[in-house]
């Protein structure tokens, strides 16, 4: 097995990526949780459930 050595920009680049995924996980969770969260009439809006993050899931995983 070979020894692969990532740049420094390469390591830079792709720890940017990975925030900006997690930073939209986050927002598009947050939507859907409110949306979830007028359908159902429930205040808890601090909080993003497992359930939110598995409903945007598919589509954040096809626009990245």
């Amino acid at each position: 097995m070979r020894n692969v050595v990532a740049n420094k920009e390469a390591i830079q680049l792709s720890s940017e990526f990975l925030r900006l995924f997690v930073v939209e996980a986050v927002h598009r969770s947050s939507a859907e949780l409110e949306a979830m969260s007028i359908a159902s009439q429930t205040t808890n809006k601090k909080v993003i459930n497992v359930e939110a993050l598995e409903r945007i899931l598919p589509q954040l995983l096809l626009d990245f």
